[in-house]
């Protein structure tokens, strides 16, 4: 396991500012998008992570029926507004 994935408040941190820098072109990310923020990592301590910032509700999940996303809380177009207007 990376250095980055031992510290959850980094990892937290990283996972973020990368989201952010992305904000500009999309909100939400599939699961192996967060890849690239842990590169050295495997799949199921990126999980960890990911599912631990759902439940402190820093991320939200997003689901199309069929494929499931994951959202900075608050951003972007979220499920429970969409065909709203």
């Amino acid at each position: 396991m990376s250095e980055l994935l031992d510290n959850k408040d980094a990892a937290t941190k990283a996972v973020v500012d990368w989201m952010n820098k992305k904000s500009k072109t999309k909100t939400k990310f599939y699961f192996k998008d967060f890849y690239k923020v842990f590169p050295d990592d495997k799949p199921r301590m990126i999980k960890k992570v990911i599912t631990k910032m759902v439940q402190d509700e820093v991320l939200e999940y997003w689901s199309s029926g069929s494929t499931t996303m994951y959202g900075l809380k608050g951003g972007g177009i979220q499920h429970s507004s969409e065909g709203e207007e």
